[in-house]
């Protein structure tokens, strides 16, 4: 095969592989459906399992973090509960509860929508754990929808750590989420994280994909 068609052929495939993640519409982002789970300190995880009591790993996660086989149960203002809430780990600096809308309700709390971290002024929230029980003044949130980035999917995207854009689902119910915060880091994997609320609501599952819109 004569060079010239080679580079031809190369062009061509390279163009359409660009396609796929960003067109004219936007760029193509997968998306990752988080369910309810929480955040612990050791000494929490101490109080809830037990003195020297270490997370077992259950899934790999982004960033170095990880699904763990732990599980412990969530308790609300009026006493109404939710068990097998699943630990993510490794261990925080600050212990934090993520849940959806439909679970504030459940658990009589008025949990905040915040970004991962921001607790100050959050819902109190009690953990009940094999060995004891916590009670958090705050800490109880339903996380922002989000979009993690590497570097290089953000320069691809033209957006920046902390820009807040709106992502468009193409789909039967034709959604768009507005305040979506993007989140970039070397660790991060191209993901936009939405709760079960919001993939009921709009259809989408784990592994579709949305677009980012200017």
């Amino acid at each position: 095969m004569e060079t010239k068609n080679i580079e031809l052929i190369t062009r061509m495939v390279m163009e359409a592989m660009d396609k796929n993640t960003t067109s004219s519409n936007g760029f193509l982002v997968p998306v990752g459906v988080s369910a309810r789970h929480i955040h612990l300190t050791q000494s929490d995880l101490e109080t809830l399992f037990g003195p020297g009591y270490q997370l077992t790993k259950k899934k790999d996660l982004m960033g170095g973090q990880f699904a763990s086989n732990e599980t412990v149960t969530i308790v609300g203002l009026k006493l109404r509960a939710i068990e097998n809430v699943r630990i993510l780990g490794p261990v925080r600096k600050a212990t934090q509860v993520e849940i959806s809308a439909t679970d504030s309700i459940k658990l009589g709390v008025k949990a905040p929508v915040r970004e991962s971290g921001d607790t100050k002024g959050s819902s109190p929230v009690a953990i009940v754990g094999p060995k004891g029980a916590i009670y958090l003044k705050e800490g109880c949130i339903v996380a922002m929808r989000h979009i993690h980035m590497s570097p290089a999917d953000a320069k691809a995207a033209g957006v920046h750590n902390g820009d807040v854009v709106s992502v468009k689902a193409d789909n039967e119910r034709g959604t768009i989420f507005n305040h979506v915060k993007i989140r970039v880091d070397d660790s991060f994997t191209l993901e936009m994280h939405i709760d079960t609320d919001e993939a009921n609501a709009s259809k989408i599952a784990q592994g579709s994909t949305v677009t980012i819109i200017k």
